[in-house]
């Protein structure tokens, strides 16, 4: 994706997950939002918009069009403001992954894996892409935990999978994460 694209990604994503306010928009309680609104709020044209949906390698965005004839759009994942994704409880794989600043290391170990502002922790299905999400503040240097996502299912805690894979929890506990080597 080229520049001008990733602004326009990184400005959606802020308004679709984090600040709607900021384009003066308002999402439905499950954060979805007409596409022609979103459109006219952040100047962009029908063509930048799917180009970013196209080309956004996290499939960060989904697309749907309602029995009505209206084309909606919402983040996949990642929100801080308060929606409902009304996505089921799903049974994980054995295990999952989390990328993160080799820094945070001393207070995952006491506290776990906290969702902090947004409202679940992230998990990926492979090393590969916890790495990818565990750079995205660009630290020095990234650990990989391995979660077990079956001892935690096991154990009462409850998974999501979103529209693009990202598995969701609303905590991990120490218990159930170890450093992948």
């Amino acid at each position: 994706m080229d520049r001008d694209l990733v602004r326009v990604s990184k400005r959606m994503s802020y308004v679709l997950r984090h600040a709607p306010h900021a384009a003066g928009l308002t999402l439905d309680p499950q954060g979805w939002i007409e596409v022609p609104v979103l459109l006219a709020a952040l100047r962009l044209s029908r063509e930048q918009l799917d180009a970013v949906v196209a080309g956004n390698d996290k499939k960060r965005f989904a697309i749907e069009t309602v029995p009505d004839g209206r084309e909606m759009i919402r983040a996949s994942q990642g929100h801080s403001v308060d929606v409902d994704l009304g996505l089921p409880p799903a049974t994980p794989p054995d295990v999952l992954y989390h990328g993160t600043p080799a820094t945070n290391l001393p207070s995952i170990e006491v506290e776990g894996l906290r969702k902090g502002s947004r409202q679940h922790v992230h998990l990926s299905l492979d090393v590969a892409t916890a790495k990818v999400a565990g750079h995205r503040r660009r630290p020095a240097e990234v650990a990989i935990l391995a979660v077990d996502a079956a001892g935690m299912s096991a154990a009462g805690h409850t998974f999501y999978v979103s529209a693009n894979g990202v598995w969701l929890a609303d905590a991990v506990p120490p218990a159930f994460i170890s450093r992948h080597s």
